[in-house]
């Protein structure tokens, strides 16, 4: 992808969650997970390209996983990710493709918005809903390693306290 036009790098520079990898593609930095957005300009329309890459789950617990686990896990996020046009701030009727590369799921989808800074805000939160439906999706009884030991940490702790007042 070649270089983005200064107002959809300010864009992309404000939003404080993504850095600039090489001129059109922007890499998340708000997940554990690898999530990107390349970005093409055709005149005032900007079209974001997301794509999270998340472990699979025998890719991250101590000890072995069982095919039949893993399957059906899988088809669950898959269909999970389905709903993710609805933490868009534009109402979105988003086609998202998930599919299994080795020890990933990888999810993607693609939009185009004339407004950059809405466009940015939704390609975040697409990868923020992308990591927060993994999470739900953990299957309680396994040892997870990291990142997914981390994000089981966090979610415990967020979910212990009440602005701010555990529980």
């Amino acid at each position: 992808m070649s270089d983005v036009s200064g107002r959809v790098r300010r864009a992309f520079g404000d939003h404080n969650s993504f850095e600039n990898r090489d001129g059109g593609t922007f890499e998340s930095t708000a997940t554990a997970f690898d999530g990107r957005v390349g970005v093409k300009e055709d005149g005032a329309e900007v079209t974001f390209d997301v794509t999270v890459r998340v472990p699979m789950l025998d890719a991250v617990v101590e000890g072995d996983v069982a095919d039949v686990v893993e399957d059906g896990w899988y088809e669950t996020f898959a269909l999970r990710t389905e709903d993710i046009g609805g933490v868009t701030k534009a109402d979105r009727d988003l086609t998202v493709d998930v599919r299994r590369e080795g020890e990933e799921a990888v999810v993607e989808t693609s939009f185009s918005d004339v407004n950059e800074r809405r466009g940015v805000d939704d390609a975040g939160a697409v990868i923020d809903y992308v990591e927060g439906t993994y999470v739900q999706g953990v299957i309680p009884g396994y040892e997870y390693t990291d990142p997914v030991a981390s994000l089981i940490s966090r979610a415990s702790e967020a979910a212990g306290s009440d602005s701010g007042t555990p529980l």
